[in-house]
């Protein structure tokens, strides 16, 4: 395993996808895994379900992490239920596609809103517990078109996940000293709810212009995760890494 048994570590956004894999590998590992969600709490004690069911160990947790009220709170009874918080994984984000010139103020800020200032939020809360071990270890999930830029009607989903990236990096410099990493895990394309959501011909397309000729698996996104956050990953900090599949061109696909 890679964690120690009493690693704990608290995954955001953990009801489906990445970050339901991402939890299902952090407890396959070792670790004790706090779920967390917002409002979809079925999904979320599904997700428990596969844990426990894998002989794994985990623990629901309520919070709209944008908001700052409700993230403290949050972090609060991790500090009273475990005292100390040795993984994050700030996955928790949403999408709201639309062409910039129809695209309201209100939809630009809800998506700059759970994706980036979550993120920042439960960054921050986690760096004051990670900071008194002096141990701690963080992993952002942004996106390859925070990178390369998004599909048309994304530029509010790009903004987010590319503010993420340089947030991370520059949080990283921040911490290092304090035996705090932090890293970013960039995806492509998964087999998602969202994704499978395309029709069949996009999903087509799309998938014949990644590299490897398909769409990622979450648990493919999940592996990386674990390794970063553990301590195979000890002299990693500050770091992007795209899982994509090898070469695909976002910008360059006009609907």
């Amino acid at each position: 395993m890679l964690f120690p048994t009493d690693t704990v570590a608290l995954v955001t956004g953990a009801v489906k996808g990445i970050g339901r894999a991402v939890a299902m590998d952090l407890a396959h590992e070792g670790a004790e895994v706090i779920v967390n969600y917002r409002q979809d709490e079925e999904a979320a004690k599904e997700t428990i379900r596969l844990i426990e069911a894998a002989g794994g160990r985990a623990a629901l947790a309520k919070a709209d992490i944008a908001d700052e009220d409700s993230v403290r709170g949050l972090f609060k009874e991790i500090r009273e239920t475990y005292g100390r918080l040795d993984v994050l994984v700030a996955n928790a984000g949403v999408s709201r596609d639309r062409h910039l010139i129809t695209m309201g103020v209100d939809r630009f800020r809800e998506v700059l809103d759970v994706n980036m200032v979550g993120t920042f939020l439960t960054c921050r809360e986690a760096v004051r517990l990670m900071e008194h071990r002096r141990s701690g270890s963080i992993v952002t999930i942004s996106s390859a078109v925070g990178i390369h830029g998004g599909l048309p009607g994304q530029t509010n989903y790009a903004a987010s996940k590319g503010g993420i990236i340089a947030f991370s990096k520059t949080l990283a410099n921040e911490v290092s000293r304090r035996g705090i990493r932090v890293n970013t895990v960039a995806p492509g394309f998964v087999e998602t709810e969202m994704t499978n959501a395309l029709p069949a011909a996009r999903r087509k397309e799309y998938s014949s212009r990644i590299g490897l000729g398909r769409m990622a698996r979450p648990e493919e996104v999940a592996y990386l995760v674990s390794f970063l956050a553990s301590s195979r990953g000890s002299y990693i900090t500050g770091s992007v890494l795209e899982v994509h599949g090898g070469g695909f061109e976002y910008g360059a696909i006009i609907h």
